[in-house]
């Protein structure tokens, strides 16, 4: 077992691929090229607390500008948990973030976030199955050059904050495709949908109503060809719950949405999927 006075600092990219494969191990099913897009947005964004130089606790916090930050990958080696390695890691990356920070934690651990300051914004629900056999819609198509300052400006509005650098990896996936649907040259939505470690995840799904939701979605799910698709949605839109439902998915895993700070004005009425649980 690794012993030694704790030493926090950045991970390196191969130990960042560690951190995700710890993530895959407590079955949070990253995707395949997940960690390559929060690198483009924050670098430093991956820290780690290290034992005689064995990596023993992992956190991220992705900054943007603006004064904001969202924390995710919050793992402690199972070997090493409940001699608070975690928390000091917590601690110590918290001192250095200011603005709004948000996550999505488990449920379970509402009371543990509440401690540090976090409110509860609303639940987010994981839903999965198997993709639905639907013809993808024709309407949905790749995203254009003349058509990226549209998604980027829909972007920002769901998500609260530009990302500009981040939105220009996840929109070019190695494992999967990203897809718009525009009307009258006016972008009513965009999705994209990656390979992860079982089946296929979607996100975001943002769209300004439930009709172009449904075909990106269908679109967007072709790509699992009938193998698992997973879709994070907020609670409180209904019409996404129920654009799930009718895709014959089920929930299968929850979060919690909480703020420590300010909370972004988001209008959930146009997020049928959040990006990921680890980014926002």
């Amino acid at each position: 077992m690794a012993a030694g006075t704790p030493r926090i600092r950045p991970l390196t990219p191969a130990e960042v691929d560690i951190a995700v494969e710890w993530a895959a191990r407590e079955g949070w099913n990253p995707g395949l090229a997940d960690a390559r897009a929060f690198l483009a947005q924050d670098a430093g964004a991956f820290r780690g607390l290290f034992l005689d130089d064995e990596l023993a606790a992992t956190l991220s916090a992705t900054t943007y500008a603006g004064g904001f930050a969202f924390v995710g990958f919050y793992i402690c080696r199972p070997d090493l948990r409940g001699r608070g390695l975690g928390y000091a890691l917590w601690q110590e990356t918290f001192a250095g973030l200011a603005g709004t920070v948000g996550l999505d934690g488990v449920l379970a651990q509402q009371e543990n976030y509440a401690r540090s300051g976090f409110v509860l914004a609303h639940r987010n629900i994981r839903y999965g199955g198997p993709a639905p056999a639907t013809p993808p819609d024709a309407r949905a198509t790749r995203i254009t050059p003349a058509h990226y300052p549209q998604v980027a400006a829909l972007d920002r509005r769901c998500f609260g904050f530009a990302r500009p650098d981040f939105l220009t990896a996840w929109l070019d996936p190695p494992h999967g495709r990203a897809l718009m649907l525009a009307e009258d040259d006016l972008v009513k939505g965009y999705g994209v949908v990656r390979r992860c470690r079982e089946g296929h995840k979607i996100g975001p799904l943002f769209a300004t109503d439930a009709r172009s939701a449904e075909a990106l979605f269908g679109a967007l799910a072709a790509e699992a060809q009938g193998g698992p698709v997973f879709l994070d949605v907020p609670e409180p839109n209904a019409a996404a719950r129920a654009l799930a439902d009718a895709a014959g998915l089920a929930p299968v895993f929850e979060t919690a949405r909480m703020y420590r700070g300010p909370a972004p004005d988001l209008p959930l009425q146009d997020i049928f999927g959040i990006t990921t649980f680890e980014l926002g």
